[in-house]
């Protein structure tokens, strides 16, 4: 049997490739506003004048961390948490994006916790699974810490 590989949601990252993996985010024409999760139909800056389309964008794929917490609780669809299995704590970060003036939330990478992830430390988007069973790979991502050898 083959196995799919999806992502939890089309359209707000690209492929698997861990080289070029990116959020995708859109910009408005008219304010240059940036918006993820995606907007695709509307500016949803209330200050905006103008009827700019919204064209897609590539995210900054580092950032640094704002804020972050353990998830210790069985979260909400669209994850995946089955009752019948031990429930394993996630890191939820915060993370800062400069250059579109946003935060972006994701789980941090397998293995990495609070106590990895002080505030303000520099962290790289990376393609991360969610879920998986016998037909589908669920494809997310993921943040994890910029090693210090290749930090800026």
């Amino acid at each position: 049997m083959t196995v799919t590989r999806r992502p939890v949601v089309a359209g707000w990252f690209t492929g698997d490739d861990e080289a070029d993996f990116r959020l995708l985010g859109t910009r408005c024409t008219a304010c240059s506003s940036v918006f993820f999760p995606r907007a695709d139909d509307f500016c949803r800056n209330p200050g905006c004048q103008g009827d700019g389309e919204l064209a897609e964008v590539p995210l900054s794929p580092r950032g640094r961390v704002w804020s972050c917490t353990d998830g210790r609780y069985r979260p909400p669809a669209p994850y995946v948490s089955d009752p019948d299995t031990p429930w394993e704590p996630y890191t939820l970060v915060a993370v800062e994006l400069d250059a579109e003036a946003m935060v972006v939330l994701g789980q941090a990478a397998p293995g990495v916790t609070v106590a990895d992830l002080p505030v303000g430390s520099e962290v790289e988007v990376v393609p991360g699974i969610l879920n998986e069973d016998d037909e589908h790979v669920w494809t997310t991502w993921h943040w994890r810490p910029v090693p210090a050898e290749v930090t800026r």
